[in-house]
């Protein structure tokens, strides 16, 4: 079984879909960046122009994994380093951390949304390699490095450019 998980990446036919997938990928990109107003803003580009380029992008690195796939196989692909098996528990807490903070960011603000996602996804990755610390003073320090990161983002999007992201209170600045 480990060994079948090992060369899974080797299979062509799955690397057929990996690039089939970009490609399709590429056409929903295309897709959404038609609705997009090509009006030209500052510099003569307009909003359209980034999603436009993504999905070209993405288009060519599609055909280009299609035709590798095709004519031998992804070439100079490294082995996997990391475990055969999936760390449930890592993800089940890096999930809950992403979830938590789409819930709760218009309700508790961007930063201590942001700050509960960074505490929760440490939890996770710690817990991946065997570290996992639920102590109260792991929390706090986590939350405390949490706050420090978001805080300057937000401040940086709204106060310097203007951005509306939700905040705890109508100040702006926090």
């Amino acid at each position: 079984m480990t060994q079948q998980l090992q060369h899974s990446s080797r299979s062509k036919p799955l690397q057929t879909l990996v690039g089939l997938g970009l490609v399709v990928l590429s056409l929903l990109l295309a897709w959404g960046a038609s609705s997009v107003s090509s009006e030209a803003g500052y510099g003569g580009v307009g909003p359209n122009f980034l999603p436009w380029v993504v999905s070209i992008a993405v288009l060519v690195c599609g055909v280009l994994c299609v035709v590798q796939a095709l004519t031998g196989g992804f070439r100079d692909l490294e082995e996997g380093s990391g475990d055969p098996r999936a760390h449930w528990k890592g993800f089940v807490w890096v999930s809950a951390g992403l979830l938590l903070n789409a819930l709760l960011i218009t309700t508790a603000g961007f930063i201590l949304s942001c700050a509960l996602c960074f505490v929760l996804a440490v939890r996770g990755f710690k817990s991946s390699e065997g570290e996992l610390d639920l102590r109260l003073q792991a929390w706090i320090k986590d939350s405390a490095i949490g706050i420090a990161v978001a805080a300057p983002v937000y401040w940086m999007f709204t106060q310097l450019l203007a951005i509306n992201l939700p905040g705890l209170t109508n100040t702006g600045w926090l």
